[in-house]
């Protein structure tokens, strides 16, 4: 196994560049009319990887977006690169397939918080437990809203919804926390109010070589809206959210005397917590490494449905054999080995019969 938390040049996927690498936002913008609600997030996210795209300096024809069922997989039809919209909670299925045989193309899956964790759920986590070079852009707004409004698996406990009249009484997934748990190689968050930051993360996803998942928080303006307005009010972001980098003292919040932040993040025990920056000795304070499977996953345990600890970034970003790669020299090592015959009868087995016509 290898580990590279930074983002490596992306020559290294194995992609093909554009010749000059001069590309626009209008080159990453189809000729289809956009149709989300005003106010949704989407346009935000939206707006922030056609703006990326061109900095990955890979043709169209070498990115692929694959979609589920909800308001964010529409997304394919507002991208000028190759894109299939397809079926309930199967996008990461139909995306492995065509990681394993086409490595050329950089293949990416739209999905959202019920699509990609209730009936999708075991198409994701298998899709990060077997590590294939996938990027992952789950889109969270804590409720279904293509269907109108009913909770989902990422809504909170006690949540009032058309489906919950008297509150849900499910506890919610952490889609972070899920992912780390089917052992993701990466696995990172951001708001998509916060441009810089989703580009980044973005960025080292897009150039990571594995399974990737990025979670985004973003608004349902019509059926859930402000559930992320605590992240987004100048008053209470600084003291909420908590940015990651790998390598840097992990500190946030209003800028204390020294220039950094007034909160900071020190072990406890086998857990995290967060104290005041002023009393606690600088070497408490942790230092994140995005290699760090134990430190990350105790990351996102800060987080809850009540967003008072919010951590954003790179939580992990861990390299090893992704499962598209592994399949294709299993392939080559079968071609071989044993040739086209023999692989032939590998396939067929003993028991096979031959189905002629009847002349009689």
């Amino acid at each position: 196994m290898s580990v590279d938390p930074v983002m490596p040049a992306l020559g290294g996927l194995g992609l093909v560049p554009t010749r000059d690498g001069r590309q626009s936002v209008r080159d990453y913008t189809a000729d289809q009319e956009v149709r989300w609600c005003p106010g949704c997030g989407d346009y935000a996210v939206l707006a922030a990887v056609r703006q990326f795209l061109p900095t990955l300096g890979l043709r169209r024809e070498n990115i692929v977006f694959v979609s589920g069922i909800g308001c964010s997989s529409r997304f394919p039809y507002y991208l000028n690169t190759y894109g299939m919209h397809s079926i309930h909670g199967r996008a990461p299925a139909i995306a492995t397939g065509i990681a394993v045989t086409r490595p050329d193309l950089s293949v990416w899956v739209v999905t959202g918080d019920g699509d990609a964790l209730s009936i999708g759920g075991n198409h994701l986590i298998h899709a990060l437990r077997r590590n294939v070079n996938l990027k992952i852009l789950l889109f969270n707004n804590r409720i279904y809203g293509l269907t109108k409004g009913q909770y989902s698996p990422t809504s909170e406990v006690g949540k009032i919804t058309k489906s919950t009249p008297a509150g849900s009484l499910d506890l919610p997934f952490n889609p972070v926390s899920l992912a780390l748990g089917a052992e993701a190689g990466f696995v990172g968050r951001a708001l998509d109010s916060d441009r810089a930051q989703l580009t980044e993360v973005l960025g080292a996803a897009a150039a990571h070589r594995g399974s990737a998942l990025v979670e985004i928080y973003q608004d349902c303006p019509v059926f859930n809206d402000g559930s992320f307005d605590v992240l987004r009010r100048p008053e209470e972001r600084e003291e909420r959210l908590i940015p990651v980098r790998h390598g840097e003292p992990i500190r946030f919040g209003t800028p204390a005397d020294d220039g950094l932040g007034r909160w900071a993040v020190v072990r406890d025990g086998f857990t995290l917590k967060v104290v005041a920056a002023a009393a606690t000795d600088p070497e408490r304070v942790v230092v994140h490494d995005a290699t760090d499977h134990t430190l990350a996953f105790a990351l996102s345990r800060l987080s809850d449905q009540e967003l008072n600890h919010t951590v954003t970034g790179v939580l992990r970003g861990f390299r090893r054999e992704t499962y598209d790669d592994a399949v294709r020299a299993q392939l080559d090592r079968a071609g071989r080995t044993t040739g086209p015959e023999a692989r032939q009868a590998l396939l067929t087995g003993h028991d096979s019969w031959t189905v002629r016509p009847n002349t009689d």
